[in-house]
């Protein structure tokens, strides 16, 4: 090895010290590997060949030495290889630099070349918006666009430029958009400013009108122009109950359809009024379900009667005589109060004949009326008898009478009582005791009947009521007062003028024909 490198060093040396000798053609080191190994083969034979002839030691060595010669040889020619392998190695590192770089660039290029090929495509498949945007038509463009947008030219293509110059003048008409709108905001804002003002004076309007109504009252009455009264008097019959406001309506119309000289108020609590409608609906609302509720119970059968069908339970029948007395006759909070007034007087505002006060039993279902004021018994009231045999001591419908108990009878202590003309006025309906059949058949005593008798059941059966019943409270009232008049006259012993055909001398006391004459 040693001797290898010093003839490499001396070789170098060589060609450094004399480079324009000419060189002479050096083997490479696979041509001397090749002839090294064909040297080591043939020492190798010839060692094989003294072995089997036995020749003498001193060829033996002259052959092994050869042996190491050819060692030493391939040796130098291997690490010349090697040198060699490591010069090519490091050359061809060199030169992949370069190429790494140029293949980094050729990736780069053809990563780009993607990017402008994507975006070319992007760019000839974009579908520009201006064909779609609804611009004004040519002609109205040429005859209303300003002429520094007509005659500026922004493009050498003429129908390009023909676009441009539309897409400013849409531009020009939204700025002129943009500033109405800004103009309109600000008129809707004071627009809405206004309205909260007017809503905030609308809001506080209800407690300005209630006073100017409270107000106003006095001259209401002056003038006769009873506005308020009415509209409040009809929003407190929204909360009568059915009969009483049946009634209250039929006075009205006969009021307002013939001019009756009648008045009509409602008085009571409307609170507890309220209270009690809104008790009646959950009653009604509750009753519903309860019968629901009732149904499934009865349709499950009795587990101690091993499922047979279940007797029905006769239901528990309340005594009359556990009913409080006050529960029987409980008055609905609201009642009707009737002024009934002189139609022939000059002022009918003054000439009051009589008040009337209607009130609705709850339990009974039946109406009541009196004179208000009046402490006077049943039999000396004016209401009795006002049609024949209705003296209203008697409840006028049986499940009234089976309510209260057998044999007893309306409560003599009350100054309103059941008359049956009332219950017709309210709409109720009821049957008679009797069968009319039984009493057609009946012999009819004429001599019993009088023509007082017989008029009032005309005049009752006829379907005007409201009229009937108040011409005939009018005309008791009347005929009472003259009575009066004409007792207070006897009491003074000034005796009237007296128009009797029958009797020509003074009467001591004064037949119905003279009274109704004097009439």
């Amino acid at each position: 090895m040693e001797g290898g490198e010093i003839q490499e060093e001396m070789v170098v040396d060589v060609r450094s010290q004399s480079p324009a000798l000419p060189r002479k053609p050096e083997k490479s080191p696979y041509d001397m590997l090749k002839e090294t190994k064909a040297s080591v083969e043939e020492v190798v034979a010839k060692i094989l060949s003294v072995k089997k002839e036995n020749k003498t030691k001193s060829e033996l060595r002259e052959q092994v030495t050869q042996m190491f010669l050819n060692f030493v040889n391939l040796r130098q020619v291997n690490r010349s290889i090697l040198l060699e392998e490591d010069k090519v190695k490091a050359e061809t590192e060199r030169a992949k630099a370069p190429v790494d770089f140029t293949t980094l660039q050729h990736h780069n290029l053809m990563y780009e070349k993607s990017h402008y090929l994507k975006a070319i495509k992007t760019c000839k498949d974009f579908k520009s918006k201006y064909p779609d945007i609804e611009l004004v038509p040519e002609e109205e463009f040429f005859g209303d666009a300003p002429e520094d947008i007509k005659g500026s030219n922004l493009s050498e293509d003429s129908s390009h430029n023909l676009m441009l110059k539309r897409l400013n003048y849409e531009l020009f008409q939204r700025k002129d958009l943009c500033k109405l709108i800004e103009r309109l905001e600000q008129r809707k804002k004071s627009l809405l400013e206004t309205i909260a003002n007017r809503k905030k004076f609308l809001s506080s309007l209800p407690s300005h009108l209630k006073s100017l109504k409270k107000a106003s009252l006095p001259v209401q009455n002056q003038l006769g122009v009873l506005h308020t009264k009415k509209l409040k008097l009809h929003h407190s019959a929204e909360l009568l109950p059915p009969p009483l406001y049946v009634m209250y309506s039929q006075f009205m119309a006969q009021k307002e359809a013939f001019g009756e000289d009648i008045d009509l108020e409602i008085i009571g609590s409307m609170k507890d009024a309220q209270a009690f409608a809104r008790q009646q609906a959950n009653k009604e609302n509750g009753l519903s379900t309860s019968l629901e509720s009732s149904r499934l119970e009865d349709d499950v059968p009795d587990e101690e009667d091993n499922g047979q069908r279940r007797r029905k339970q006769p239901k528990r029948v309340l005594r009359m005589e556990a009913i409080d007395h006050a529960g029987v006759y409980q008055v609905h909070p609201l009642k009707i109060i009737l002024h009934i007034y002189d139609d022939e007087a000059s002022d009918p505002g003054s000439a009051k004949l009589v008040t009337l006060k209607f009130e609705y039993l709850l339990k009974m279902n039946v109406v009541c009326v009196g004179i208000d004021g009046s402490t006077e018994g049943p039999e000396y009231n004016i209401l009795c008898n006002l049609f024949p045999d209705d003296t209203g001591r008697d409840l006028p419908h049986q499940s009234a009478k089976l309510f209260i108990g057998d044999g007893a009878s309306f409560d003599e202590n009350r100054t309103s009582r059941p008359y049956k003309w009332a219950q017709h006025l309210a709409g109720i309906d009821f049957l008679p005791e009797v069968s009319p059949l039984l009493n057609s058949h009946e012999a009819p005593n004429s001599e019993t009947k009088s023509d007082a008798v017989i008029s009032g059941l005309a005049l009752y059966r006829q379907q005007n009521q409201v009229q009937t019943v108040v011409e005939r409270i009018r005309a008791r009232i009347k005929a009472e007062l003259a009575l009066a008049k004409q007792l207070d006259s006897l009491m003074k012993l000034k005796w009237p003028a007296l128009n009797c055909k029958v009797f020509h001398g003074p009467c001591m006391l004064p037949c119905a024909i003279c009274i109704v004459g004097h009439l």
